[in-house]
């Protein structure tokens, strides 16, 4: 039966506040849900200081996992609650999507729990800027890569960089 193996949903939610959310689902559910929600550590330059900001893969979406969310009317339910704006639809199909993502993105967590650049896939892709690390924000090119370093062009300066200890996006 498909209905029972419904556990995941996609919540939209207001980030102040989560904590009510997550003791509104406890009250309603009986047992902890787990909520799972990627975080990256990015860097920005504030004041010639670079400075660490947390910041979530999935923006606003949170993941919940709890074994009562087969039951329609408990998900009735908690869309009321504090912090919920919506349950994204569709998330009863995806349950094995769902799964893969998350199983993805722990394998691909650093010791703090933040995602690595290992989760990261841009083949095909020419132009980046760098997240974190004395490059922040800084456009580059990569020239050459392997499992660990990638050979990057900044401008006129051509450097290798670890592709662990730093973060970057398409642009």
């Amino acid at each position: 039966n498909r209905t029972r193996l419904i556990m995941w949903v996609i919540i939209k939610f207001d980030k102040k506040k989560l904590s009510s959310l997550k003791n509104d689902f406890f009250k309603n559910l009986g047992t902890k849900p787990i909520f799972y929600s990627p975080k990256l550590k990015i860097q920005k330059y504030s004041k010639n200081k670079l400075n660490d900001k947390e910041t979530f893969l999935l923006g606003d979406y949170l993941l919940c996992f709890h074994s009562s969310f087969c039951n329609h009317n408990i998900i009735e339910i908690l869309k009321y609650c504090k912090g919920v704006k919506y349950f994204l639809s569709g998330f009863s199909k995806s349950q094995i999507e769902i799964e893969k993502f998350v199983n993805k993105c722990k394998i691909n967590e650093d010791e703090q729990g933040y995602i690595k650049q290992s989760f990261f896939e841009f083949k095909g892709k020419k132009r980046f800027k760098f997240l974190s690390g004395p490059f922040t924000n800084k456009i580059f090119s990569i020239i050459n890569e392997n499992q660990f370093k990638i050979k990057a062009s900044i401008g006129n300066l051509n450097t290798i960089v670890s592709k662990e200890d730093y973060l970057y996006n398409p642009i």
